[in-house]
């Protein structure tokens, strides 16, 4: 992955030359594309509308602003102390991103962060690949049943990103997807860090677990228990003994 930084009259922009070789302001608004939509979800997987899908099959884009979420996205919606480019929420999780793509995890791959100064402040916004024929959680429980051995086979990928000391602040039903061949992703990871193993692995997994029942408590019939959860925790700990 080529790392390359480029300012802008009033921030910097970080991308990869081998996905995208040129890049400006433009690019981090829908005009700057030929196809630009909302990226929408049912069950509430559609986020803060602050997400669009970009460019054109077969390679398309995933561009993000950077909200704040409750109270305080309230009172000031987009602005963050600026404390320094690599502190910065976009160049964090670009190289966050970039960082799980060489441990081989499951993970969008970053192409370009950018960050605009506001004084004191700063706005930010991601561009990542979009990961084709995924789904999220939530809507997986929604189609219908799927057996022991799927939930365990999500255990065994969310130990996977633990075991590389993956830590995501917002492990929930909507950044855990699913592909068309059963295989496990992860998005979002603003707030992401790497960190050696502690509590935190428990309290992600129980987070997820709140998160999918919240999912369940929107409407009836969903395809999620005890059972499943308990066959997710089975694969979870059973990678972790052969680790």
């Amino acid at each position: 992955m080529t790392e390359t930084v480029e300012r802008t009259r009033s921030g910097a922009i970080l991308y990869d030359r081998s996905i995208i070789n040129q890049i400006s302001d433009a690019h981090f608004g829908p005009a700057g594309w030929p196809h630009a939509e909302a990226v929408g979800g049912d069950l509430g997987s559609g986020g803060r509308g602050n997400t669009l899908f970009v460019g054109n099959v077969p390679r398309q884009f995933v561009l993000r602003h950077y909200l704040r979420g409750g109270l305080p996205g309230k009172l000031i919606r987009d602005l963050y102390v600026f404390t320094g480019e690599d502190d910065t929420r976009s160049f964090r999780e670009w190289r966050m991103l970039a960082k799980m793509a060489e441990f081989n995890l499951r993970v969008p791959r970053p192409a370009a962060a950018r960050v605009v100064r506001h004084g004191p402040l700063y706005r930010a916004d991601i561009i990542t690949v979009r990961i084709p024929g995924v789904q999220p959680l939530s809507a997986v429980i929604a189609a219908g049943a799927r057996p022991d051995e799927f939930w365990a086979g999500v255990g065994t990928a969310i130990h996977e990103f633990h075991d590389a000391g993956v830590f995501h602040a917002d492990m929930n039903a909507y950044n855990v997807q699913v592909d068309d061949r059963d295989r496990v992703w992860m998005l979002d990871f603003d707030k992401g860090r790497l960190r050696p193993a502690g509590p935190w692995q428990q309290q992600t997994l129980e987070r997820l677990h709140r998160s999918l029942r919240k999912v369940c408590a929107l409407r009836p019939g969903m395809h999620f228990g005890g059972r499943e959860w308990n066959a997710l925790l089975e694969g979870y700990f059973s990678a972790s003994r052969s680790a």
